[in-house]
């Protein structure tokens, strides 16, 4: 086994309230005289009440084209992305010098090189780490970073892994565009980055954090117009359908009754369910298809409603708020759990 010896969860400094973000939208995407009840309604129900941005709300409209947003990305991800690894590194008791393997996963935005290698001579990591930059995978990725971290340290079970996962959600919305798909985006997204210390089992042996004792990858058939970007001239441009909460009906529970039966374990033994807040449907799915008891979801339910979607940084901000809160019983089964563009889940089962 390898163990998730600390996360360390970062947000950009400009808060806006949820209406805030909403008349700003109705400026830039609403043709003029439009009425916008369909607008407040989406932003109302989505159970955002603030969201951080990695730029103030007025510098939207100077980012003229694709390569002026991906430049502030850029600028934004190396800073958040420090914040986040030199964190998680504190928390951990290790230094720069200690990491074996960078993974770092983002679909918000664009680099060569990339973040990871941009970061290792400012945060002082040694030259010859291990980097595995990572883009595609969406919302899913801060499991399926947990997951890839937790397959190289049972081949490496003395080294240091770290996931760096960065978002910066609002640089990839579009304006003039009054689409259903973007309006939902910008009802629910917000920006944020979260970095997990991960280590092997020969390194972790007098090391406190929850264990990782599997992970399962899992694509859903016909379903790659369900979520993700269509690339344009002005950027990523969303494709968001309205069948994420029927895919997870369907699919999810045989998924997670098998993953668990694999280790001798049912859904009413898992003690702490760490769920990536896609939005209300979405967690409304979730809990009803898998059964779970009414409270189960409270810490993600709390993260949507103060930071919003964060793409894959969610459920590692979910993860630390687990922590940092009341953890589970020692030595009980844990579930973490995201779904995202493919379409795709990833499953993680932790020892708390």
């Amino acid at each position: 086994m390898s163990r998730i010896t600390s996360v360390h969860a970062v947000l950009p400094p400009h808060r806006h309230t949820q209406q805030e973000v909403t008349d700003v939208v109705a400026r830039t995407c609403l043709p003029p005289g439009r009425d916008r009840g369909v607008l407040d309604r989406l932003h109302a129900n989505a159970g955002v009440r603030a969201r951080h941005t990695a730029l103030p709300l007025d510098r939207y409209a100077e980012l003229s084209d694709f390569g002026a947003v991906n430049d502030a990305f850029i600028e934004s991800a190396l800073d958040l992305g420090a914040e986040a690894i030199r964190g998680a590194l504190d928390r951990a008791g290790l230094s720069p010098t200690d990491v074996n393997l960078l993974l770092f996963t983002s679909v918000t935005g664009i680099a060569a090189p990339s973040v990871d290698a941009r970061l290792v001579g400012r945060l002082g990591l040694r030259p010859d780490v291990k980097r595995l930059p990572v883009f595609g995978l969406g919302c899913v990725a801060g499991a399926a970073g947990i997951g890839r971290l937790h397959d190289y340290l049972r081949g490496w079970p003395d080294h240091v892994a770290v996931l760096l996962s960065v978002e910066l959600c609002s640089l990839t919305f579009q304006r003039n565009d009054d689409s259903m798909a973007n309006l939902v985006a910008s009802a629910l997204f917000g920006d944020g980055a979260a970095a997990v210390v991960a280590c092997g089992a020969q390194r972790a042996v007098d090391a406190a954090g929850p264990e990782v004792v599997a992970a399962r990858s899992r694509l859903y058939p016909d379903t790659e117009r369900v979520m993700g970007w269509d690339v344009t001239s002005t950027g990523f441009r969303v494709v968001l359908g309205s069948g994420v909460p029927e895919v997870v009906r369907r699919y999810l529970a045989d998924d997670v009754d098998g993953f668990l039966a694999e280790h001798g374990l049912a859904r009413d033994d898992v003690t702490g369910w760490v769920c990536h807040p896609g939005g209300p449907r979405v967690l409304e799915a979730v809990a009803e298809t898998l059964g779970l008891p009414l409270r189960a979801l409270d810490v993600t339910r709390k993260s949507l409603a103060e930071k919003g979607n964060l793409s894959s940084s969610s459920v590692l901000h979910v993860l630390r708020d687990t922590l940092d809160g009341a953890p589970p019983p020692p030595g009980t089964p844990g579930l973490l759990l995201a779904l995202g563009p493919g379409f795709c889940s990833e499953l993680v089962l932790l020892r708390w």
